[in-house]
């Protein structure tokens, strides 16, 4: 196991909690200086260090905590958040929960990357470090959603799955999947591990193993189909129902999506939405640029070790070449073309902190960068990276600040 040492860790404490005291200042100042556009968050009951918190999504939150769900629009939101705003009501818990939460996802990026990266102890600090500034930061660092807590189950499941440890890796998606119902693609990581990895290393696959991963797929996808579930007896078992109980499977969660988010396969895609789609390009395109741009480098080599002669491997430069990090590829690809051919494309922005190849394509691009000093005609993509989410995190919290968008 890579542990951190000493001053590296207390490093990324001071430089996480800087970050969130950063974070807090802009935004207490954004809240006194900026009108608010609609006066919804004032109409939602709330703790009055939460009031310049609760936007977008955290006014449903906010709802479903205080009275549980009312309405069938709330259904879009699984209950994760809502029970910790629920239990954590009245108290000044909520921001110190989650600091401990962000500053241990850094921490746990850090071992995730170390061990996928074990000769680069640097590499895992330049990723750690890049992760301070994520392109939502009201979200992910203070305000009542489920990101942050999304986040680090997420690292943690992802870093005991690659240590091969089924049952906390379980745990951590499962719980991961009662804060967002994209919970339920973690799972993937148990079935490469247990039966995809195996397969393609020529590995016999018992029976028992096979039975394993699905019971183990069972438990990260049961919160959303136990949320779908509680709604189905809550609406589709009375005389009058819903005409989405009469579907197959019928899930409130689809019907809602596409009912109040117009959630469907291009369904997005309107001349008044391009603004959203022109700001979730750069996480988006670094998202894509990496996954697909390692996995046409890695995948050719994984092939050619199995065909057993590993002399004819092509050496490679890049360090990210390495074939364990291929599930995260396929992974990033997923959620990608989700986020853009069925999605609202711009809460990439706050979705693609989970997505550990967003901090890796960052860090990629600042080698390359180091690598290209000599030629003055290349383009610093690392640098304008982090110009990028600097800038970009700072705007971000007047947006927010003001309720407006992107959410």
């Amino acid at each position: 196991m890579n542990h951190i040492s000493e001053s590296s860790s207390m490093g990324l404490f001071t430089l996480t909690l800087l970050s969130r005291l950063l974070v807090v200042v802009v935004l207490a100042a954004a809240h006194r200086l900026l009108p608010l556009f609609d006066a919804s968050p004032r109409l939602v009951p709330s703790p009055a260090f939460l009031q310049p918190l609760v936007r977008w999504d955290a006014l449903h939150f906010q709802a479903i905590a205080n009275a549980s769900y009312t309405y069938e629009n709330q259904w879009a939101f699984l209950p994760g958040t809502p029970f910790l705003m629920r239990l954590l009501a009245g108290t000044l818990l909520w921001p110190t929960v989650l600091l401990a939460v962000a500053f241990d996802s850094t921490k746990t990026l850090y071992h995730l990357t170390r061990h996928h990266f074990p000769r680069s102890p640097s590499l895992a600090y330049l990723v750690a470090l890049l992760s301070l500034l994520p392109s939502s930061p009201a979200t992910l660092y203070l305000a009542p959603y489920g990101e942050p807590f999304f986040t680090y189950l997420s690292y943690k499941g992802m870093l005991y799955a690659a240590r091969q440890s089924w049952l906390p890796a379980t745990l951590c998606f499962t719980l991961a999947s009662t804060f967002r119902s994209n919970g339920i693609v973690l799972s993937g990581y148990i079935v490469w591990g247990l039966v995809v990895q195996p397969f393609l290393t020529w590995k016999k696959l018992s029976p028992i193993k096979i039975a394993y991963s699905l019971l183990l797929t069972a438990c990260v996808m049961s919160p959303f189909i136990y949320h779908n579930y509680s709604a189905y007896r809550l609406f589709c078992l009375g005389a009058s129902k819903p005409e989405w109980c009469s579907r197959l499977p019928p899930s409130i969660y689809t019907h809602v999506q596409a009912k109040y988010w117009n959630v469907g396969f291009l369904r997005y895609w309107e001349p008044a939405q391009i603004p959203n789609f022109a700001l979730a390009a750069p996480p988006l395109a670094l998202l894509v640029a990496f996954a697909i741009s390692h996995l046409l480098k890695t995948v050719p080599r994984v092939f050619i070790r199995l065909g057993g002669d590993s002399s004819t491997t092509p050496a490679v430069a890049d360090s990210f070449v390495v074939p364990s990090i291929i599930p995260h590829l396929v992974h990033t690809l997923f959620m990608s073309v989700t986020l853009l051919f069925f999605s609202h494309t711009q809460i990439v922005l706050r979705m693609a902190a989970a997505l550990p190849t967003l901090y890796w394509g960052a860090a990629w691009l600042l080698l390359r960068d180091s690598d290209s000093q000599g030629n003055s005609k290349r383009w610093q993509w690392g640098r304008m990276w982090v110009w990028w989410s600097a800038v970009w995190g700072l705007i971000s919290l007047g947006l927010w600040a003001a309720f407006l968008p992107p959410a």
